[in-house]
């Protein structure tokens, strides 16, 4: 009897749950973090899926370390999920970013094993696949990294996703200064995602480092057509417009659009904006 009760009490408190946690999703894909978390502490009985979104929060709030502390809770009661893995080696990756030159190498080698771990989970998982490149490709040896280990991996992406294996190969081609190569790469990324303004992004700021800034501005405005309030090619673009330090004006105008946009957590902060228009309007 006692064990029934017990059942039924646990099953209340998951549907009272549930409700909660659906706001709490809503309101951090709204980019309203701080609500979402004070609705994730209210709910009872919190699982790894509570635990989860938390640690997004917390990740997004640039609170990395409660971010680190929320995910490993959630691995500890699904320890065979990849995405958990995925964002704990993000949390880890940006502590390596933010802390010491002591610290650093620690936090940066459990980003390696949180990412590696994610992959092996789910091989098929290519948001995990992406960053575990991203981390061969830039982190020394020492540290796990290495151009071999990137390049075997982004042979493994062909099949699961083409566009993402052509960025990676623009990518290695290009850190090998192998630039004909990459260039054919990054065109060949943007025509099997016609649609993800990022491909036009990285050509065009390829095509901008290699000498033409004419041919750069005719990707971003291919994109500016297929994509016109997109918010990731308005911060993109406006940030590259600053960074060169031309077309101020636009770049100005295209922050305020980003800033009135509605954004979600796939999106730079608003305060990176808000930045970045300071910084233009003092240039």
């Amino acid at each position: 009897m006692r064990y029934l009760v017990a059942l039924l009490a646990l099953a209340s408190a998951l549907s009272a749950a549930e409700p909660g946690l659906r706001q709490a999703e809503e309101l951090y894909q709204r980019t309203d973090y701080d609500q979402s978390l004070k609705v994730l502490a209210a709910l009872p009985n919190p699982g790894h899926t509570v635990y989860f979104l938390e640690g997004r929060n917390f990740f997004m709030m640039a609170d990395y370390n409660r971010a680190t502390d929320a995910f490993q809770r959630a691995i500890q009661l699904d320890p065979r999920n990849s995405d958990y893995y995925l964002w704990l080696g993000r949390a880890w990756g940006r502590r390596a970013e933010v802390s010491s030159i002591f610290t650093a190498p620690s936090a940066a080698a459990k980003a390696r094993v949180a990412f590696e771990r994610s992959v092996e989970l789910d091989p098929n998982n290519i948001e995990a696949m992406s960053d575990l490149f991203d981390y061969y490709l830039e982190a020394p040896g020492f540290l796990g990294g290495g151009i071999d280990k990137a390049a075997a991996l982004a042979a493994r992406m062909a099949q699961i996703n083409p566009a993402e294996y052509q960025m990676a190969q623009a990518e290695i081609a290009e850190r090998r200064k192998e630039f004909n190569s990459a260039e054919e790469h990054f065109r060949r990324a943007v025509q099997l995602g016609p649609r993800q303004v990022g491909r036009f992004i990285a050509l065009a700021r390829y095509l901008d480092k290699q000498g033409r800034p004419d041919e750069s501005e005719a990707v971003f405005a291919q994109a500016e057509k297929i994509a016109p309030d997109n918010p990731e090619l308005m911060f993109a673009q406006a940030k590259f417009y600053i960074e060169q330090r031309r077309h101020l004006d636009k770049a100005r105008e295209l922050l305020h659009r980003y800033i009135q946009s509605d954004l979600t957590p796939d999106d730079p902060p608003r305060q990176d904006a808000e930045r970045l228009l300071k910084k233009a309007i003092g240039a």
